[in-house]
């Protein structure tokens, strides 16, 4: 894929989702090591989940805003407002946008389908429309690894068909693909997709599997493990996501004319993925140690009587893998924090945190 390298000295930078979990982890970099001018936050702190998680993210941004030459702007509501996206994008006029704001989970979406319309069908709408009026120089946006569905080919490619999602959650996120995709072809708009492979890290979503067992087993609770534990998941650390985020945003597709003297669309899809994936029970053991270790759990503590093996929950699939090829050949990166390092350092969050709070 050809790149336009972008310059980002003394431009604008709009992140929606900050301070949620990925996106509250890309301004505090983009403040700590870029040039832009202006670094905007957009979110609707909802109660998806504890929201003094998402107040202390913000509480984190802001401190590093105060050392950072970049302005930071946090502006407080939801993507799927058409008239407050287009005010923004009128105000501030963003030379880069990278949404991430989106309703998260696979089987929250089978409960509460009509936030997922909402956030990442409409949401997204929005943005684009926005970006269509108020031209950009590169949009970035979040995809999923769900998208891929139950396909049986590993590791999973972005050339592989993936219009067999198995849940809602992974049908938005491929609309997304197509909705991107339609506006860049019409209206030449450099687009870059990331499918991002179970995110984990220190200040995560606690709807997250590494998240929710250490809170169940902090409470001496059970841990169920689904499939009987017979699942492989290609987790990825939060820098090694950001890294890949920072390097993307600098490089958009190229604007280009095709054979036909019609614009070829500026646009590309790429995977973030560890590209090896780990299977449940060996990620399990991995962070009973590394919460041992942390003093998270006393090294007494009794792991085998809070696990208990379950079947398959409705929309889940046994295995993700990423070839992250393409990600390597056009931007030089792989991630490469593995999950005893990531872990270790989710674990020593952990405790410090609660211990505070």
């Amino acid at each position: 894929m050809n790149k336009e390298i972008i310059e980002t000295k003394g431009k604008t930078i709009l992140v929606t989702g900050s301070p949620g979990f990925i996106g509250a982890f890309l301004v505090l970099r983009l403040l700590r090591d870029s040039d832009f001018k202006t670094v905007i936050s957009l979110d609707n702190m909802n109660d998806y989940y504890d929201p003094s998680l998402k107040e202390y993210r913000l509480s984190l941004i802001e401190n590093e805003a105060k050392k950072s030459s970049a302005e930071h702007i946090f502006i407080k509501g939801s993507i799927a407002e058409k008239s407050l996206i287009d005010s923004v994008f009128e105000k501030y006029r963003p030379q880069i946008v990278v949404n991430l704001a989106a309703q998260a989970g696979v089987r929250y979406s089978i409960e509460h389908p009509d936030v997922y319309i909402e956030s990442n069908i409409i949401g997204f709408y929005n943005v684009l429309e926005a970006c269509r009026n108020y031209p950009v120089e590169h949009l970035v946006y979040a995809s999923s690894s769900s998208v891929y569905g139950g396909n049986k080919k590993v590791p999973f490619s972005v050339e592989d068909k993936v219009d067999n999602p198995v849940s809602l959650y992974a049908a938005t996120k491929k609309s997304n693909e197509l909705l991107a995709h339609c506006y860049s072809k019409l209206y030449n708009i450099p687009s870059t997709g990331l499918r991002f492979f179970t995110v984990y890290g220190p200040a995560g979503r606690p709807d997250m599997f590494y998240y929710s067992a250490t809170q169940k087993l902090v409470k001496g609770e059970n841990i169920k493990i689904f499939n009987y534990g017979n699942c492989k998941r290609d987790f990825t650390y939060i820098d090694d996501i950001v890294e890949g985020i920072y390097r993307v945003l600098k490089g958009a597709p190229k604007k280009e004319i095709g054979e036909d003297a019609l614009p070829v669309p500026p646009y590309a899809v790429y995977n973030i993925g560890g590209g090896t994936p780990e299977n449940l029970l060996d990620y399990i053991d991995t962070l009973q140690h590394a919460l041992v270790n942390a003093k998270v759990l006393p090294d007494d503590y009794d792991f085998d009587s809070h696990k208990e093996l379950v079947g398959m929950q409705p929309g889940d699939v046994p295995v993700t893998y990423a070839d992250s090829k393409a990600l390597e050949e056009d931007y030089g990166f792989t991630p490469k924090i593995g999950i005893k390092e990531g872990l270790q350092k989710f674990a020593q969050w952990y405790k410090e945190y609660y211990s505070k709070n």
